[in-house]
């Protein structure tokens, strides 16, 4: 390894910081982390700004992260592994805990807890992070740790198991030697190990990493800074003595630290500010040539601030203001970018150099985010236990930035039914900025759709004569507006919710986000990638192509009219009581939303992809145009709050608790295919995971020739999953033989009948050796294909012949008739039969 320059590469920091924990321990909660760590936040927002001051890391590659749970901090990771070529840098600040041999450290996440037993939920381990860092697209990975036990990260590092060695590229820096304990910090300033290294490379010049190292520890070994017990805490380094050409640089700023001295009680000396100006005047009459006399005064009577008050030069900033934005998940990188480019403007910087304020931004659940701000601010205001959207959603925001004006309607419309609320919005007149929903069609189907001037139906048709293995993706509509409103046009006005469901691709569940499923095609392989056309803001055509970039399908957008589009909204939230600097922050939304509607916000929006939000929609970015976009189209019509919400409570029908029968062939051909995981009661009992204590379900043993087709094993209902397996167990061939037609016709109208006044999924499981499919006559045949495609039910035809689904075999037939799926033994039929079983039942709690 070179000593590595990482300037003009594509670098990422990833700053996670847990300053506040959702069980803090307390005699009602011993379970509880030991307490909470205001130092914490000064960590964040002083490391983030060294950082960016420092010259090695651009605009929008510092990524702070405030009190992340393990998904937030896991998912970030993996972002920024998959994004960073040249240095990665995490850094964590937190509490942690080790494994009772030393040989794991857990960093402690927002929800962390300490059970009985060693369990640790909410927490992440270190040798996991070392995994995703090793496999990272970064040449250099440096991680910095401040926490309890962070010197025990080198052992960890050095038992890592790397046949390959990756993990030679990572890098540690640790606040504590092994085995030690760290004290929290005060509240009003950063953690000692935080303090001192960012002191150091704030300095100015070169920082390489060894000579960060030397100075920070030399600077708390002369402070004497202690750990628990009163040991002293010495920082540590994987591994020291450094190597000439081993080494990393992590800033080559100007150089701003100045230690300013005690402050008066009315924060500077009061003898000096009249003293300055008569200074001042006398250089200014006499000339420079007094200057060093004088200054040799001043440094002798007021230390380094009358220095700086004579010169100009500013002395250490004051902690800059925090904004706390909400942003819709698939505006969130967007939003996260225009943030970063924000923070380091001319506009948000003061005449002395300093930061006016700091942003963090994070996303949750639109659905829910609607409910917390309409029906539950006062749990936001005052979490309880069972109610907890601070732990659910993310600290209170002072601006929200949904994807779709119509939320505020939405939000609106369910704060007027409560006795009280907790939250002001106020809403600015105008979107930020605008982006169409479009299919985005795989470039190779060749489709040929018509880009604009069609409806969304009509687009899903002509793909699937175009393809008839062309299947459509959709992120999860309880999750992004962008997959509400085109679920909303998916369903039309008297739609059957449920059979649209059955239209889209089969997955286990939705991605919740368009941006998780742009990146999630590729890693399906190359044939789902190139057959799947997505459901997705236009914009990530161009932004959303930060993961798997050279294997993703290039796509082609057509443009459904009757999708309404993303018109992002930029809320201030006002919180009851919430008015202690309400000036301030008055002026920081302000000064930030200015920023956001003028040239340097609409140029951020712009490289991501966006549209103007007024006029004919054009790109924000004309020079740029993506591939398989189209410069002009007309925007749809506006997003209705009350189709959204009836859309979502639509979907949430039919994606509840769901109805499943199992259709077992019990005929005496079975009984080579009866026993053991691979036989067919095995087989079910392997999908019972994929249903849980809500869903109804039975088992029929179909054997039997005349009026009675089938015995019922399970009866109809919600069951336990031990009683479902038992009742499998139990089943026995018979010395009969099977009547197919007779028993699909008999389940069909059964669950017809179940589901005739709800839209709850349904499916029914056929699983058979095939050996009685000579019923299935051509007439027989006929009528199963006519009642499975008026049935509304889809059927998963299970063959464990390997041709069961071979054409000329009734099975497929069925199977397409009914919009299930077939599968035989030539299939992976056990986990994709469990998928099938999945995607209709809620799971296990």
């Amino acid at each position: 390894m070179s000593r590595f320059d990482p300037r003009r590469e594509v670098n990422r920091a990833l700053l996670a910081c847990v300053s506040e924990y959702d069980h803090p321990a307390s005699d009602e909660e011993p379970q509880g982390v030991s307490g909470q760590l205001p130092a914490v936040r000064h960590n964040r927002t002083g490391l983030e700004d060294a950082l960016r001051r420092g010259g090695v890391f651009g605009a929008g590659e510092v990524r702070g992260l405030a009190s992340p749970t393990p998904d937030d901090f896991t998912r970030e990771l993996h972002r920024v592994c998959q994004e960073a070529s040249g240095l990665l840098l995490l850094y964590f600040a937190g509490h942690a805990v080790t494994s009772t041999s030393g040989s794991e450290l857990h960093l402690q996440m927002r929800t962390a807890r300490v059970l009985t037993g060693n369990g640790l939920p909410g927490s992440v381990r270190f040798s996991e992070v070392l995994g995703e860092l090793a496999e990272s697209n970064a040449e250099q990975v440096v991680v910095i740790l401040d926490c309890c036990y962070a010197g025990n990260a080198a052992g960890i590092w050095h038992r890592f198991d790397d046949p390959k060695r990756k993990k030679h590229k990572i890098l540690l820096l640790m606040s504590v030697q092994p085995n030690r304990c760290i004290l929290g910090g005060d509240a009003d300033k950063a953690t000692p190990f935080t303090r001192e290294l960012t002191h150091v490379l704030d300095e100015g010049g070169e920082v390489w990493l060894s000579e960060l190292y030397t100075r920070v520890k030399e600077r708390m070994a002369a402070a004497n800074y202690r750990a628990e017990d009163d040991d002293s805490q010495r920082p540590q380094a994987l591994a020291p003595p450094w190597k000439q050409d081993a080494d990393v640089l992590l800033a080559a700023g100007p150089g701003i630290v100045v230690d300013r001295p005690d402050p008066g009680p009315d924060g500077r000396f009061p003898w000096l500010p009249p003293l300055l100006d008569r200074l001042r005047k006398a250089v200014k009459r006499f000339g420079r040539t007094a200057l060093a006399a004088l200054l040799a005064v001043l440094a002798t009577g007021a230390g380094g601030y009358g220095i700086l008050a004579l010169t100009g030069d500013s002395g250490p900033c004051a902690p800059a203001l925090e904004l706390r934005v909400l942003a819709d998940p698939d505006m969130e990188p967007a939003v996260r970018a225009a943030a970063d480019a924000y923070v380091t403007s001319d506009a948000n910087t003061t005449g002395e150099g300093c930061r006016r304020s700091g942003i963090t931004v994070n996303s949750a659940g639109s659905a829910a985010v609607v409910n917390a701000l309409g029906e539950r601010t006062d749990a936001w205001q005052q979490p309880r236990e069972d109610d907890n959207p601070q732990r659910d959603i993310g600290p209170q925001p002072d601006v929200w930035i949904p994807a779709t004006g119509a939320d505020v309607d939405r939000v609106t419309e369910a704060a007027a039914e409560q006795d009280r609320i907790f939250a002001r919005l106020e809403p600015e007149a105008e979107p930020i900025a605008y982006s169409p929903v479009v299919l985005a069609v795989p470039e190779v189907l060749d489709a040929g759709l018509d880009p604009t001037g069609r409806s969304l139906s009509h687009l899903l048709t002509a793909l699937k004569r175009a393809d008839s293995k062309a299947e459509v993706h959709r992120p999860d509509p309880e999750f992004t507006d962008a997959a509400l409103l085109a679920t909303t046009a998916l369903y039309g006005d008297d739609a059957d919710a449920r059979r649209a469901e059955q239209g889209l691709a089969r997955t286990e569940r939705p991605e919740p986000s368009a941006v998780r499923l742009l990146c999630a095609l590729p890693g399906r392989g190359d044939a789902v990638d190139d057959r799947g056309a997505a459901l997705v803001p236009e914009f990530l055509l161009k932004s959303g192509t930060g993961c798997h970039p050279v294997t993703r399908a290039r796509r082609v957008a057509a443009y459904p009219d009757d999708v309404p589009g993303l018109e992002p909204a930029f809320v201030r939230v006002r919180w009851e009581d919430g008015d202690r600097d309400a000036t301030a922050r008055d002026d920081a939304v302000d000064r930030f939303h200015t920023w956001l509607t003028g040239e340097g916000g609409r140029s951020v929006l712009g490289e991501q992809g966006f549209r103007s939000p007024t006029g004919e929609r054009g790109l924000l970015d004309a020079a740029s145009v993506p591939e398989g976009v189209t410069e002009s189209v007309r925007p749809a019509r506006a997003a209705d709050p009350s189709t959204m919400d009836k859309t979502l409570m639509d979907y949430g029908d039919a994606h509840g608790p769901g109805r499943v029968l199992y259709l077992l062939d019990s005929s005496g051909s079975m009984a080579t295919r009866w026993d053991g995981p691979s036989g067919g009661p095995g087989i079910l009992k392997q999908t019972l995971p994929g249903l849980g204590g809500k869903d109804e379900y039975g088992v029929w043993a179909v054997h039997g020739t005349g009026d009675r087709t089938h015995t019922e094993l399970l009866k109809f209902g919600t069951h336990g999953r031990r009683e479902a397996e038992d009742a499998l167990d139990a089943a026995e061939v018979r010395d009969a033989e099977a009547d197919p037609p007779g028993a699909l016709l008999d389940a069909l109208a059964f669950m017809r009948e179940r589901g005739s006044g709800d839209d709850r999924p349904q499916l029914i499981v056929y699983l058979t050796d095939g050996e009685d499919d000579g019923r299935l006559t051509k007439k027989a045949l006929e009528e199963v294909l006519d009642r499975a495609g008026g049935a509304g039910v889809p059927v998963t035809m299970v063959s464990l012949s390997s041709s069961g689904c071979d054409q000329g075999r009734p099975a497929t037939p069925i199977a397409e008739a009914s919009r299930g799926r077939c599968l035989d033994a030539g299939d992976d039929l056990v986990p994709a039969l469990h998928d099938e079983v999945a995607r209709i039942g809620s799971g296990e709690e």
